[in-house]
């Protein structure tokens, strides 16, 4: 476990302090990792949605996939639009 120090304002202690409470937490710590994992559910990389899983598993299945032996054949198909 990593051991840190932080300077709050008033205001941060406050809500710190709120959050602790309204979640029922032990003690500050546990409000400053709570706040952490919150951010990293809401803003960090996501799980894959379900929804998007089964998209990927249809287009694995349905979709016209095709190979290129070297990039200049895959930049002459785009630049054609032959895909």
């Amino acid at each position: 476990m990593v051991k840190a120090m932080i300077n709050l304002g008033k205001y941060q202690d406050r809500v710190l302090t709120i959050v602790k409470g309204k979640y029922g937490l032990k003690n500050k710590s546990d409000a400053v990792n709570f706040i952490i994992e919150k951010f990293e559910k809401d803003h960090l990389e996501p799980e894959l949605k379900p929804e998007f899983i089964e998209h990927m598993k249809n287009l694995e299945k349905n979709a016209k996939w095709v190979s290129y032996n070297s990039f200049e054949d895959f930049k002459k198909d785009m630049e054609n639009d032959e895909i």
